[in-house]
């Protein structure tokens, strides 16, 4: 099965779900993607990354039940087939229509109806292959609005429930995907995660690392097979990895950079997941923000390396975002975590270091010698 056109990735921020203020966000339109895909395209294109992450942003497009408009979708497709880009779609980045969460009686055939749409169109309107991640980081969703209040439905002590709920769409969606699309490639996303012992408490260390599987158990028909899950559901395992996807349990992250050597090292991580599924993989979100960016894609490179020589099948290093974004609890709040930084007016402002190490790594990533010799001098 042919995977990504380029090792390198680029992820553009997508999540359009209501904020722990009550306000719907959309960070396409935050940060002008949808109206400078061109733009964006090209920028990634001059600098070897020709495969990125989109979202189609559910809230946007269903405009009532049952009825919806790809038009902007459609221009971003069209923009890729252009410039060369290959395309990954989310169709849940977090947010859902105002009239439904994970919950409730109509969700599940909802996001049916969605991934029959948008499979549909897509095969009308596109000549490239569809590759769809039904439901972004189920995990992280569950518990930010099962258990934090963080989004709809603004929950606490419900983060199993709604996830359970969320496997149930998107074993559904993805039954309705391959219906319409056999051929249709499924990419499950979640966090990459490693949750220290806190010498404090007496806790099963090994039950709580488990839990970050929990999705793609259920899809894969590992558990609850009531859903109706199935290993044929795995196409390819997305893992994101950001600094603080390490802590102790009930207490902080490790810091970063790790000078203590507290840290699991990511390599380790990644092969311990590709065991557990023997399905291709790759990074499918990371970054920093600041300064530190630069350190962190150099650690990640050379940790990616590492899972490589060590019979790791990784497909790929996805850099999210491409271009800096808000918080989504305050827009008037960046953090310069881009590829490139934005002004007042969304101009695009390239972080040149950060940018040359990437450039670097995507013209010398073909194979397993070349990206060694490479991270060995980037070390010297």
């Amino acid at each position: 099965m042919k995977l990504f056109n380029t090792f390198f990735m680029g992820g553009f921020e997508c999540a359009d779900h209501i904020n722990r203020s009550g306000e719907r966000i959309n960070l396409l339109k935050e940060t002008q993607h949808d109206t400078r895909v061109y733009e964006d395209y090209e920028a990634l294109y001059a600098i070897g990354i020709k495969t990125v992450r989109e979202g189609i942003c559910w809230s946007e497009v269903e405009k009532s039940p049952g009825f919806f408009d790809f038009t902007e979708v459609y221009n971003r497709m069209k923009a890729a087939e252009e410039i060369g880009i290959q395309q990954i779609w989310d169709l849940i980045h977090f947010g859902y229509p105002d009239d439904i969460y994970p919950t409730h009686p109509h969700f599940c055939d909802r996001f049916t109806a969605l991934c029959v749409a948008f499979a549909s169109f897509y095969n009308e309107n596109s000549i490239q292959e569809l590759y769809v991640v039904p439901i972004n980081e189920i995990s992280f969703l569950s518990w930010h609005s099962g258990d934090v209040r963080g989004t709809v439905p603004f929950a606490v002590n419900s983060g199993w429930d709604i996830k359970y709920h969320l496997c149930k769409a998107a074993i559904s969606g993805i039954k309705a995907l391959k219906t319409v699309d056999p051929e249709c490639v499924i990419i499950l996303v979640e966090p990459l995660v490693k949750i220290h012992a806190n010498e404090q408490e007496n806790l099963d260390i090994s039950e709580l690392n488990e839990h970050q599987f929990q999705a793609m158990d259920i899809i894969a028909g590992r558990m609850c097979p009531e859903l109706g899950g199935s290993e044929d559901y795995l196409d390819i395992l997305g893992f994101n990895y950001y600094w603080n996807c390490q802590w102790i349990a009930n207490s902080e992250p490790l810091d970063w950079p790790d000078t203590e050597q507290k840290r699991t090292p990511l390599s380790e991580l990644l092969q311990a997941a590709h065991e557990r599924y023997k399905k291709p993989i790759f990074i499918s979100e990371t970054g920093h923000f600041g300064s530190g960016r630069v350190e962190w894609i150099e650690e990640i490179i050379s940790q990616s390396l590492i899972a490589k020589e060590n019979g790791v099948d990784l497909n790929g290093i996805c850099i999210y975002p491409v271009t800096d974004r808000p918080d989504w609890d305050n827009l008037e709040s960046y953090s310069n975590c881009g590829i490139f930084d934005l002004d007042a007016n969304g101009e695009r402002i390239a972080h040149h270091e950060y940018l040359e190490v990437i450039k670097n790594a995507t013209s010398k990533f073909k194979n397993t010698t070349k990206i060694m010799d490479f991270v060995l001098n980037l070390f010297r």
